[in-house]
């Protein structure tokens, strides 16, 4: 199979063979090319080259339809799912029973969604709205829509992107039960941890073509490599944080979104000098506009943001900038560069009307340029000329882009939403080193992840973010199980009670003896002390 966008190729020549039955996980960074693949399979895009074979049998797919007819389901990373519908009409939705006159059965369609939902054990209300749901309860209707069209090969694109760690575990469970009643399927992620605990087969993607076959026994070292094509490290090494004052502060922090829905509620935590405070949960619980409002794209309706004493509310994001704030935006395309300004440009945004880089009205160029290039080898910036549109880089390197011009001058405040998204395992490894070493020099950092690895890898506290609100701040060594429960919305302390074992209760509590991890409480106790919870 071949597709290719104007000169990109997105898929070079790929031969992938799917078995009945099995769970094969195609596994590659962002932008290897896994997603459009599958895309070509379930008939969203016409293949430039190569062919499809069904039960050994050649097929052409003029659109979803067409796959959906021969056997074929997706379950998109983003749910296609109409808000206000029931989960019955949702699941009948382009495939509507009938009765008498036209009109819609959906008597029926409640009866086939109970009939599935009870033979996995779904437990899923075929009369429950969709935007009642919860993230994991949404995915599972997509599954009941796929096998309600009798869907033989399932495709899984990132589905535990918007998961949490209890979530990822009930969706590995369904996996094995599908697989059991004969049903093949396609598990596409960048999860190593994910890919060995349920794959059957494994191909590996880069740049578009395919760099090997692995199997599940194969270490996350191996499988990392054959992703990035080198060596990498899969573990942060950094020493025990030594922090100072809490320079940064934000207290009763509330913002309301256009609709006047409270999106961040009475949020307040603070981070010190030399330490990360990562935020976790699952995407949408606040977190985006918790960091907007601190660098300043939105205005919060209660509260303060405070840098070394001063108040940050009221001030623009260019004096944000100015008093020494590091932002790496969740997304890059809309908040981190202009598309049609060179690469060089992009790297002086917030600085370009200071020195060096200007001289009253006029842009030094050569420096400009000179301190680009010196980025571009810093960062391992993929590019033809520092002179290019930054449209021409593509995504994993335009962050790259960003991160090396918010790390490459004096901050008093690292703040970094999603910061290795659409990187691969290399790159990453390489951000994480220089967040760590912004922190050893002893700036506060703030770091916005939904990935629990990233976040246990740089954390020295995690606050937890739930519904707009803080469910607790805790040490960095919690366990998955008790921080699962925490990004569901149950209390710190509830989620230690519940997740407290002889063998690993001193693992998940003794952040309290470290002053460094015990977490701030707020007026309403939204956030729990690690003391607290021991």
């Amino acid at each position: 199979m071949t597709k290719v966008f104007g000169s990109f190729v997105a898929n070079d020549h790929i031969d992938l063979t799917i078995e009945p039955g099995e769970i094969h996980a195609l596994l590659g960074e962002n932008g290897a090319g896994k997603s459009t693949m599958m895309n070509v399979l379930y008939g969203l895009y016409d293949a430039d080259g190569g062919e499809i074979l069904l039960d050994d049998k050649p097929v052409t797919f003029a659109g979803p339809g067409d796959a959906v007819a021969a056997g074929i389901g997706m379950v998109h990373q983003h749910f296609m799912l109409v808000p206000v519908f029931t989960v019955a009409e949702s699941v009948a939705l382009g495939y509507e029973p009938t009765k008498s006159l036209g009109l819609i059965d959906l008597a029926e369609a409640r009866k086939k969604v109970t009939e599935i939902s009870s033979r996995f054990n779904f437990n899923i209300d075929p009369d429950a709205l969709i935007e009642d749901l919860p993230v994991g309860a949404q995915q599972r209707v997509e599954i009941i829509k796929a096998l309600s069209r009798d869907a033989k090969i399932l495709i899984l694109d990132e589905p535990t992107a918007v998961l949490t760690p209890q979530e990822t575990d009930e969706l590995i469970s369904i996996m094995r039960q599908l697989k059991e009643q004969g049903t093949s399927i396609v598990f596409i992620t960048h999860k190593l941890r994910e890919v060995r605990a349920i794959a059957d087969s494994i191909t590996v993607i880069r740049r578009g073509k395919i760099t090997g076959v692995a199997s599940p026994e194969s270490t996350e070292a191996e499988l990392a490599s054959q992703m990035v094509g080198r060596a990498v490290s899969l573990t942060t090494e950094k020493d025990a944080a030594d922090p100072g004052d809490a320079t940064f502060q934000v207290r009763n922090l509330t913002v309301v979104d256009k609709a006047d829905n409270v999106v961040v509620d009475d949020v307040s935590f603070d981070v010190r000098r030399g330490e990360i405070l990562a935020v976790a949960g699952v995407q949408g619980n606040g977190q985006t506009e918790l960091a907007e409002t601190i660098i300043g794209l939105s205005e919060p309706r209660l509260g303060t943001v405070t840098l070394d004493g001063k108040n940050l509310v009221g001030q623009s994001v260019k004096d944000r900038l100015g008093a020494g704030i590091g932002f790496v935006p969740e997304d890059r395309s809309t908040d981190g560069i202009i598309a049609e300004f060179a690469i060089r440009e992009n790297m002086i945004l917030d600085v370009y009307d200071r020195p060096p880089y200007a001289k009253g009205l006029n842009l030094k160029t050569s420096v400009i340029t000179e301190a680009a290039k010196q980025k571009v080898e810093e960062f391992d910036i993929r590019l033809g000329s520092v002179v290019d549109p930054i449209a021409t880089l593509s995504g994993g390197n335009q962050q790259k882009v960003v991160l090396s011009r918010e790390l490459g001058r004096e901050l008093r405040l690292f703040i970094a939403s999603q910061p290795t998204r659409g990187l691969d395992v290399g790159s990453i490894e390489f951000v994480h080193k220089r967040v760590i070493a912004e922190r050893d020099a002893g700036t506060p950092c703030l770091i916005v992840s939904t990935e629990l690895d990233e976040v246990y890898g740089l954390a020295d506290r995690i606050a937890v973010m739930y519904s707009g609100r803080i469910v607790g701040i805790v040490g960095a060594n919690t366990s998955r199980e008790a921080l699962g429960l925490m990004m569901a919305g149950v209390p710190a302390d509830e989620a230690f009670a519940a997740t407290a074992t002889p063998e690993n209760d001193s693992a998940t509590t003794s952040a309290a003896d470290d002053p460094a991890a015990t977490a701030a409480t707020d007026e309403n106790s939204a956030t729990t002390s690690a003391e607290e919870n021991k």
